[in-house]
């Protein structure tokens, strides 16, 4: 998979809940913090899909384009689209060039789908995806296993520990969740 640098993206499930947040940090270039409050999460109200995306901003925006028609085609169906999506990315002569990762999720399954052709379900339900992706993850799943917080508060309080961590990441953080 790739490795992309700049963002923290981190998607969570517990009960009947499954949340999605991102810090809202970019950063151009080696370091240098361009803008501090970007949305680098989605919901797709119309389908109930939450999608998180890390990488160059435009490329993801593009993939967000797609997904959101190939959706349509699929009848709301997550992993039907994700699939469909990850081999356009990777054999359309346009798309294959674009740098991003993204993390969808609905009521029924969470993916991380890139332009390597990667479709994967995590079996533990986590999806954390970005440079402080690791760090989002590991606090996460100590907060599952070691509390009692829903679904949102333990991606805030995932990603300002991955924050505290990873020049990339920053404290402006933006959650979006499905109930169900």
């Amino acid at each position: 998979m790739l490795n992309i640098e700049g963002t923290t993206v981190l998607c969570i499930r517990r009960g009947n809940t499954v949340a999605i947040g991102s810090d809202g940090q970019i950063t151009l270039g080696q370091g240098v913090i361009f803008k501090h409050n970007a949305k680098k999460i989605r919901k797709f109200e119309e389908h109930n899909v939450l999608v998180g995306f890390a990488g160059a901003t435009a490329d993801a925006l593009t993939l967000l384009e797609q997904f959101e028609g190939i959706l349509k085609n699929y009848h709301k169906n997550l992993k039907k689209a994700a699939i469909e999506l990850a081999k356009k990315w990777r054999t359309d002569k346009m798309l294959r060039h674009l740098d991003a990762m993204l993390g969808v999720a609905d009521k029924e399954c969470s993916l991380i789908v890139s332009g390597n052709g990667d479709v994967i379900e995590p079996s533990h339900g986590i999806i954390a995806i970005g440079s402080g992706g690791m760090y989002a993850q590991a606090a996460a799943q100590a907060l599952l296993t070691h509390t009692s917080l829903g679904a949102a508060e333990i991606v805030k309080e995932s990603l300002l520990i991955a924050a505290s961590i990873c020049i990339y990441t920053n404290d402006q953080i933006n959650i979006e969740e499905l109930k169900f």
